[in-house]
């Protein structure tokens, strides 16, 4: 599948993404693609942040693909359920550990747990070996439960700007790699 032929929808995660963030570098360059907005990107609530990304994807014209970053995984797979039946595609970068409270701040701690059903689209997980917010081991065992692809991203950290991944050339091609497997 080409990118133009799918609402590419990026769903961020606390404090949503900033300029210099993939996420809005990528937003900015495709076409289709357009940033789910929330009421308050610095206090997160589950139940909204999950109405406003079935909302985007029902609004959708083309066949959707997520493009999701920490907490927006969650929030992703929180949704899933709703949302099955439009989704192409999942792309889940970094995901925020919200079952594990020492390591997530306090205002993640209302997203979990995390549904543990294999997700009803296709899916891949990119995780780093030292992302503070996850152990690469439990991000393994996340896409292993959503019966995601794995990707592993070396040690890059969260995956964001403040890591310096800005452009993240790789993930660029690793999505382009994802459009491909979605037909």
């Amino acid at each position: 599948m080409k990118i133009s032929e799918a609402d590419i929808l990026i769903v961020p995660g606390l404090h949503g993404s900033d300029a210099n963030h993939w996420q809005s570098r990528w937003q900015a360059k495709f076409s289709t693609g357009r940033r789910i907005e929330q009421k308050d990107w610095s206090k997160p609530d589950l139940e909204e942040w999950v109405n406003n990304v079935v909302k985007a994807v029902e609004e959708a014209t083309r066949p959707v693909v997520l493009v999701a970053h920490s907490a927006g995984v969650a929030t992703v797979v929180h949704a899933a359920p709703r949302i099955k039946n439009w989704v192409k595609g999942a792309y889940l970068v970094a995901p925020a550990d919200v079952d594990d409270s020492s390591c997530v701040p306090a205002e993640l701690h209302g997203f979990g747990p995390f549904p543990t059903s294999p997700l009803p689209f296709h899916a891949k997980v990119v995780a780093s070996r030292n992302d503070p917010y996850c152990t690469y081991e439990r991000a393994e065992q996340l896409a292993k439960l959503w019966n995601a692809r794995l990707q592993d991203a070396g040690e890059s950290g969260h995956i964001n700007s403040e890591s310096g991944q800005g452009p993240w050339p790789e993930g660029i091609i690793s999505f382009a790699h994802f459009m491909k497997e979605l037909g």
